[in-house]
């Protein structure tokens, strides 16, 4: 070997902690090691757009090859993957400089990139960057060989390294080295051997980089034919025009894991400050899933039709349900989601998906109500949890809730037409809470309110009881649970005409509540006539201040309640048993306290509950029954 081989032949000891910095790079920057592949079709894609835009000054680069490609070459005896382009390539300088990235640097000053990555928008896009996501080959290979020849050049250089400690840079010779473009060669380790298999290979590429601007190929053995994989174009990227319906079927069912066709397609680009494109689906079903406490949006991240994560979190979380993408052209790409998290320019996406997603449901409940009719049936439970969650947009999700209603259970009601059947000096939403519409349908609350013609919402979901309590109002209506403190009906005339009680009545009626008052004593807070019930005897509600019944209800059940407020007991001073039970003679007294108390449970069971004290409510039951027989 002459002298001048020798010194192109030549094993550099990484300057830097490199253990220390790949243990980061396996155990911290990237949670799956898969991400590899990503990392190294991203690197290889860069390069051949690199080379797409020299050609432009210097076509000659591109003539020999003019279709840029990446191909995987599987060598499942040898246990090694081949990750070659046919894109720029690299001299043995940039070979050196690029791949001894984090030796040259340093552990510090590789970290203080990463943080202006995060902290500066227009930072570093690591994309490309060899030295960053190429050491992540690191974590399924125990050997790594980069082979690369410059386009335009009569030489080629081998970089190798286990990324330990040292690395080597030498020549190889034209009949082994790519004609132009890199090979990276993958020793495998032994637990990484599934990555030589055709499906798992295919498998990620469709679902991390099936999008890149270059064709990707697997070859399944050395000198086998080239199988594409993935044909180079972005279907998000093309003019809406070209784009059928079929198509965005297709690229649903892909996107999604579905089976099912899209309720609703979003498609657009943004433009300005920011440019990114958009493709979002609201499924036609509901996912199974969809109520999982764990359950994270489905909107996946591209940087210029590279993939970055699933898991940015583009989309808040009460709209979890739609699926697609987001390409941004300028977004760095950061090696951690935290960082991407944090990035101005996400901000600024998350905000503009968002608003478009909640305007094109606008549209939609316009111009095909019986559409929107489908997807609030799926997923109207979770949009509601933006009413709780999410101030800004507040107005927008209440215009887009749909409620079943007394006047309407069938059929879903918007706020809009609940306002526009507002009753004579009607200035409030009334509602009444709980899990079952059919046992809220039957509920005594009611009463008066249907007395009145007034319509009231049914809120079934468990989220409403939280929303309606924020302080919620709709067109400058404020919301009011009928089970809650007094229901201020005195103002809006009844359909019908009912007698007032004479005074003489209403004299042993006051006398006969607070006697059951007295005798439920700590039981309850208050017992008070009621204007809310026509038909049924007694009811219970909420004091003023504080929960709900549902609320409460749904409060203590999560063990979120330390005490219960005393419920306030509404009886029906015009219902033939009170009226009865009034006027009783004081010599009656033990009867009345047996009545007094039946009532109260009467009014837990209409509420849901069961009787406070089952064996005492059996007694009393039993002794007011003996007494009506023996006295019939």
């Amino acid at each position: 070997m002459t002298a001048v081989e020798q010194a192109k032949n030549e094993t550099r000891a990484f300057e830097a902690d490199v253990a220390k910095l790949l243990h980061m790079m396996v155990h911290s920057v990237y949670s799956e090691k898969e991400i590899f592949l990503r990392e190294l079709i991203s690197n290889a894609a860069d390069a051949c757009e690199r080379l797409r835009y020299e050609a432009i000054a210097s076509p000659a680069l591109l003539s020999n090859e003019p279709t840029l490609r990446i191909t995987l070459i599987i060598d499942a005896e040898m246990k090694m993957l081949t990750v070659e382009d046919n894109g720029i390539g690299m001299g043995r300088e940039e070979l050196v400089q690029a791949l001894g990235t984090i030796a040259h640097s340093g552990t510090k000053a590789f970290l203080d990139r990463v943080e202006a990555s995060q902290s500066n928008s227009a930072g570093v896009g690591l994309i490309g960057q060899f030295g960053v996501g190429f050491y992540s080959a690191f974590m399924v290979a125990d050997k790594v060989d980069v082979i690369s020849r410059r386009a335009g050049s009569e030489e080629a250089w081998q970089w190798s390294s286990d990324g330990k400690g040292t690395y080597s840079v030498a020549p190889v010779a034209l009949p082994d080295a790519p004609n132009r473009g890199t090979r990276v060669i993958l020793h495998l380790m032994k637990d990484a051997t599934s990555y030589t298999e055709r499906f798992t290979l295919e498998r990620i590429v469709r679902a991390q980089s099936g999008h890149v601007p270059v064709p990707i190929a697997i070859v399944e053995k050395p000198g086998a034919a080239p199988v594409e994989v993935a044909d180079g174009a972005a279907l998000w990227t093309k003019p809406k025009p070209e784009i059928s319906v079929a198509d965005y079927t297709d690229f649903y069912r892909s996107i999604a894991g579905q089976f099912d066709e899209p309720a609703m397609t979003v498609h657009f680009r943004a433009e300005g400050r920011h440019e990114y494109t958009a493709l979002a689906f609201v499924p036609g079903s509901r996912p199974f899933d969809l109520f999982d406490p764990d359950r994270k949006g489905r909107i996946k991240l591209y940087v210029k039709r590279v993939f970055i994560t699933d898991d940015a979190e583009v989309l808040p979380r009460y709209l979890r349900f739609v699926r697609g993408l987001v390409d941004s052209a300028d977004l760095p790409l950061n090696v951690s989601r935290e960082m991407i998290q944090e990035s101005q320019i996400l901000t600024a996406i998350q905000k503009g998906v968002t608003s478009r997603v909640l305007n094109e449901l606008e549209k939609l409940a316009e111009k095909e109500p019986d559409s929107y009719a489908k997807i609030w049936d799926n997923f109207g439970a979770v949009l509601k949890e933006g009413i709780y969650e999410d101030f800004e947009r507040r107005d927008t999700l209440l215009a887009l809730s749909r409620f079943k209603t007394t006047t309407s259970a069938k059929a879903w009601r918007s706020l809009k037409d609940y306002v526009a059947s507002l009753k004579e000096n009607q200035t409030t939403i009334y509602y009444l809470a709980g899990d079952d519409i059919t046992r809220l349908e039957g509920s005594p609350h009611l009463e008066g309110f249907r007395a009145r013609g007034i319509e009231v919402l049914f809120l079934t979901d468990p989220v409403d009881s939280f929303w309606v309590a924020s302080g919620s109002s709709f067109d400058g209506k404020p919301f009011k649970s009928i089970t809650q403190g007094a229901a201020d009906l005195g103002l809006i005339p009844r359909l019908d005409t009912q007698p007032q009680p004479t005074s003489e009545t209403d004299k042993s009626v006051s006398a006969f509540l607070a006697f059951v008052k007295n005798a439920l004593g700590d039981a309850v807070s208050d017992v008070r006539p009621s204007d809310r019930l026509t038909d049924s005897a007694v009811c219970l509600v909420a004091p003023e201040r504080g929960p709900d019944r549902q609320l409460e209800k749904l409060l203590a059940g999560a063990g979120k309640l330390t005490a219960a407020a005393k419920p306030v007991l509404e009886i029906n001073t015009r219902h033939d048993v009170i009226k009865s039970l009034s006027s009783l003679s004081d010599g009656d007294s033990a009867f009345k306290d047996d009545a007094a108390h039946l009532l109260f449970d009467e009014a837990r069971i209409l509420d849901g509950d069961r009787p406070e004290d089952p064996r005492q409510f059996s007694d009393r039951l039993a002794r007011v029954l003996k007494r009506s027989l023996h006295n019939g």
